[in-house]
């Protein structure tokens, strides 16, 4: 399930600098460290972190820069779930500090659209609604007017 934890690819070792460098790498690890995890080194240059205890947020895995956080066991984990969790890890590259705060306008943008925090969320899409658990073709919310 986690697969090889040799050599990075040149794209992970770029990921693994610029999610240094902005941060929010160090955040995962300063959050996994907080909240009692477990870490292992995982594949392409990601930090997997298992018991992560804390209710919020309210997914089973979510991802700090190249430190991807899960509520139970790695075991418990899919290679979609891990897959669509490193997507986001390159999302952090690219948006580096912005990241949560433009997640947070991105799902409630989904909700007030669909009354689902991730349907029309474009991080989540980006990373695969499927492979994330989350449900696909919700409809958007029909509004009347007058």
């Amino acid at each position: 399930m986690i697969g090889n934890t040799g050599a990075m690819a040149p794209a992970d070792l770029v990921r693994w600098i610029g999610n240094v460098c902005n941060l929010s790498t160090p955040a995962g690890l300063a959050v996994a460290a907080l909240s009692g995890c477990t870490l292992r080194l995982g594949p392409r240059g990601l930090i997997l972190a298992e018991g992560y205890r804390p209710r919020f947020p309210f997914a089973y895995a979510f991802t700090l820069g190249n430190v991807i956080l899960v509520r139970g066991t790695l075991a418990d984990c899919t290679r979609d779930l891990l897959d669509h969790e490193e997507a986001h890890s390159w999302q952090y590259l690219f948006t580096g500090p912005l990241f949560l705060p433009l997640y947070a306008v991105a799902t409630a943008w989904s909700w007030l659209r669909s009354g689902d925090r991730a349907a029309y969320n474009i991080f989540e899409r980006h990373a695969g609604l499927q492979r994330g658990g989350y449900r696909v073709g919700v409809p958007p919310r029909r509004f009347r007017r007058g």
